[in-house]
């Protein structure tokens, strides 16, 4: 076992950004974005009152007026049909509900504890909006996604997702924390596969991706890395933001990680190869992110919602994005949504899969 001095030397804690800017991510993690929107009720059409859209740029309104925004939706708000290229999203949704539809003639919805990880492989197009079925009700939407990084052979793979239903994702539940398992064994328990191009579906890439909700006083265990390479971090922030917003929450929220404290909206950069490490929770409950991975160790060219190795690689895939669209977008609407259906997931034109029963019928 690695001594945990190398903890106290080498780790840093560092603010995060606030709500709307991307946090730093450990190696091939490009980024994690976090929202939070306390939409409004529903008008019946899975939207906003129009009233409560003036002033509003829609198409593009990150504003958070109001404590929500519209993102690049007009009525129902969201991501209408757009690209991506030698990258994978990992969705995870804590709150609210999302429909999904890509170029593959893939669609899905899903919700609370569900996790949807897309490899954009050689190019993809998708949608990701993001209903008010609520009607009588507010409409609260938290979720986070992940950018995680392709290596250089897999950025031309195939496109493809999978679900994972919140059913069939291990949760470990001990000493007042309960543990998501979505990437990286924890406690015995092993992950759901990733798509077969990801990163995370190597072995020696280390992986893992874990979600711990922790009671006041609560304890866990973040295990020993696998690999002497292996990059971790660790993101704490309060589990019910305040009114000014999550990351301007009640004081005292602060998990202790070995021998360092981590204060709400703050993040932990551990060294390289951490050793075993204690989470110890304070008076607050706290949620925390752990995030690792070994590097791929390649040069890293980000344009829009492309990543690429270098850039003129980039400029060469939005040449093929413009000539090809990726296959094109094969739905009546670049903005798909499923009115009152329940959560499902279409695979390539297929029929739908819904969680417990595989393959149901329309």
């Amino acid at each position: 076992m690695r001594p945990s001095l190398c903890l106290a030397q080498l780790s840093k804690v560092f603010k995060l950004p606030p709500m709307g800017k991307s946090w730093p991510g450990p190696g091939p993690f490009l980024y994690v974005m976090f929202h939070r929107d306390n939409y409004p009720a529903g008008n019946g059409n899975l939207a906003p009152d129009p009233k409560l859209l003036e002033g509003r740029v829609l198409g593009n309104d990150f504003t958070r007026k109001d404590g929500w925004s519209m993102y690049m939706g007009n009525e129902v708000p969201g991501f209408p049909a757009h690209p991506h290229r030698g990258m994978e999203t990992v969705t995870i949704v804590r709150q609210g509900m999302i429909d999904h539809g890509d170029s593959t003639a893939s669609g899905a919805r899903y919700s609370v504890g569900d996790v949807q990880w897309v490899t954009a492989g050689k190019g993809v197009v998708h949608s990701e909006m993001f209903p008010l079925l609520n009607e009588g009700e507010k409409n609260t939407l938290e979720l986070y996604q992940l950018w995680l990084n392709l290596a250089a052979e897999d950025k031309d793979a195939d496109p493809e997702f999978v679900m994972m239903w919140r059913e069939a994702i291990p949760h470990l539940e001990k000493d007042g924390s309960i543990v998501q398992v979505v990437a990286g064994e924890y406690g015995g328990a092993s992950p759901l596969a990733p798509p077969k191009s990801s990163w995370a579906a190597r072995a020696s890439s280390d992986v893992a991706a874990w979600f711990i909700d922790m009671q006041p006083g609560a304890t866990t265990t973040l295990p020993s890395t696998n690999t002497p390479q292996t990059e971790r971090t660790v993101y704490v922030h309060a589990c019910t933001p305040g009114p000014d917003g999550p990351e301007k929450t009640v004081d005292g929220v602060k998990v202790q990680v070995g021998d360092e404290w981590v204060p709400d909206w703050h993040a932990l950069k551990m060294a390289p190869g951490s050793a075993e490490v204690v989470l110890r929770n304070g008076s607050q409950p706290a949620r925390v992110l752990v995030l690792q991975a070994v590097p791929i160790g390649e040069p890293v060219a980000v344009r829009g919602p492309f990543v690429m190795n270098t850039e003129q690689e980039n400029l060469d895939a939005f040449a093929i994005y413009r000539k090809t669209k990726f296959g094109g977008f094969p739905w009546p609407t670049d903005k798909p949504t499923y009115g009152d259906s329940p959560r499902f997931a279409q695979y390539r034109g297929g029929p739908r899969e819904e969680p417990g029963k595989k393959f149901a019928a329309y």
